[in-house]
């Protein structure tokens, strides 16, 4: 007799972006909604969208790999912590659409150079790989990229659309 085995990964992955696609969403941003500064609270894997401390949305994120401390180095998987800009967005990105974290710092190189390493760069805010929007919020089962910080297409549709570029992201443990 034949027995079934546990489902692969990519069967898991399916069932799960189901589950939560059948789930009630959250509150949409509304559409004329502007940000003035972007927190995110690594611990909590949140990003928090604020206009003059009121805070507009909460959007649960993925971060780097390694997610512990802040980033040091080139190649480390970490997000960076501290004050940065979000300086310029990326609609051809490898990744559904993009802002860019204006990581590494004056400090960050510093510390960088002390160490005699690289410090890095090419952080983002970003939606899901290219070609696998299906995963939705299923892709913060785990955090997954290379230090950048991760919320769904959908999500990032809103994000881009309320915050401008130039805005400033503080990025905390």
């Amino acid at each position: 007799m034949h027995v079934l085995r546990a489902p692969s990964i990519v069967f898991s992955f399916m069932i799960i972006a189901l589950l939560l696609a059948v789930s009630p969403a959250d509150d949409r941003l509304a559409a004329d909604a502007r940000a003035d500064k972007v927190l995110v609270l690594k611990k909590e894997r949140t990003l928090i969208l604020l206009d003059r401390g009121k805070v507009l949305k909460k959007y649960k994120v993925a971060l780097g790999g390694d997610p512990l401390g802040p980033k040091t180095r080139q190649g480390d998987h970490k997000t960076p912590e501290g004050n940065y800009v979000l300086d310029r967005r990326n609609e051809h990105s490898r990744f559904y659409r993009s802002l860019h974290v204006s990581y590494p710092s004056v400090n960050d190189r510093a510390q960088a150079q002390k160490s005699g390493v690289e410090p890095g760069g090419d952080i983002m805010v970003h939606g899901l790989p290219n070609g696998f929007g299906w995963l939705g919020s299923a892709h913060r089962v785990r955090d997954w990229t290379d230090g950048c910080i991760a919320v769904t297409n959908e999500e990032m549709d809103e994000i881009l659309r309320a915050v401008a570029d130039g805005t400033p992201i503080q990025i905390e443990p």
